[in-house]
């Protein structure tokens, strides 16, 4: 039983966040066109919203296309084009977001799709890459190792969901999926390219992959702390910087996927070594 002054009280809140009840629920989902409605905040007040910002979830299905391209491509054996799919995923899921910020276009919607996105393009299609190149043969152990990549990216992207506006955003907690991915994807690139001795299916081969593919997984939900780079293109740095940056490119260039391998080593072992630091310095 409700008193009156509830009675207005909810009446004054349907008026002011423009929603109305009707008998499926809300109004605009009771028919069978597919819309987006959801609650946001304009000046400081709460308010409904309908649709979605085009730009940046046009951006985020491109990402998404891009990994479902992946994982076909590795179906069909034709690796090399299944790590390029991933490696334009990550510049399309970093690029997402920068769009949307400026533009303002920031919506619960999505930060959502995006890290659906990212679990298909970086959870599901590396995983799907390694195993087809080189760890069908282990059997139920490659399944294994591939399956725990995937359901390490599940958890670092839903631990990462629950976590946004509660930690520093100079630092990622654990190593990022995009990150992940590309250590993956760049591991089965060099092994393409120096085949001559790299042997697709050799034994230690698959071994090192199997073991690769779960450190991987297990960097992205460990709490090692990255550097994010998100501020980074706002604060000057010495000149010099500009200097190493050209000499990093030149190396990346000469021998592309090889180079992106070791960066991405370097900033793996990066986040063990600065939390070792921290630690000892206690």
């Amino acid at each position: 039983m409700t008193t009156p002054h509830s009675s207005h009280s909810d009446e004054g809140q349907q008026e002011h966040l423009n929603v109305r009840p009707t008998e499926s629920g809300i109004e605009g989902l009771d028919s069978l066109t597919f819309e987006v409605i959801e609650r946001e905040v304009s000046d400081g007040n709460p308010v409904v919203s309908r649709g979605v910002y085009l730009a940046p979830n046009l951006i985020t299905t491109l990402s998404l296309l891009s990994g479902f391209f992946s994982i076909l491509s590795s179906m069909q054996g034709e690796f090399y084009k299944a790590s390029l799919a991933i490696f334009l995923s990550a510049i399309l899921d970093g690029a997402d977001g920068r769009v949307a910020r400026l533009l303002n276009a920031q919506s619960p919607f999505g930060e959502q799709y995006d890290s659906l996105a990212d679990m298909l393009a970086f959870g599901v299609a590396p995983a799907i890459l390694i195993y087809s190149f080189t760890l069908q043969p282990l059997g139920r152990v490659g399944i294994a190792c591939a399956f725990v990549f995937t359901a390490c990216a599940a958890f670092r992207l839903a631990r990462f969901n629950v976590q946004i506006g509660e930690v520093d955003k100079k630092f990622f907690v654990g190593l990022a999926s995009p990150l992940a991915a590309i250590l993956v994807t760049s591991s089965v690139m060099v092994a393409i390219d120096h085949d001559y001795w790299i042997g697709k299916y050799d034994t230690h081969i698959m071994i090192t992959g199997a073991i690769w593919v779960v450190i991987c997984g297990l960097l992205m939900v460990s709490n090692l702390k990255y550097y994010s780079f998100k501020e980074f293109d706002k604060k000057k740095v010495p000149f010099v910087a500009l200097i190493i940056g050209v000499l990093i490119m030149a190396i990346v260039f000469y021998d592309i996927p090889v180079g992106i391998l070791a960066i991405g080593v370097i900033y793996a072992l990066s986040g063990i070594f600065s939390t070792l630091k921290a630690k000892m310095s206690h």
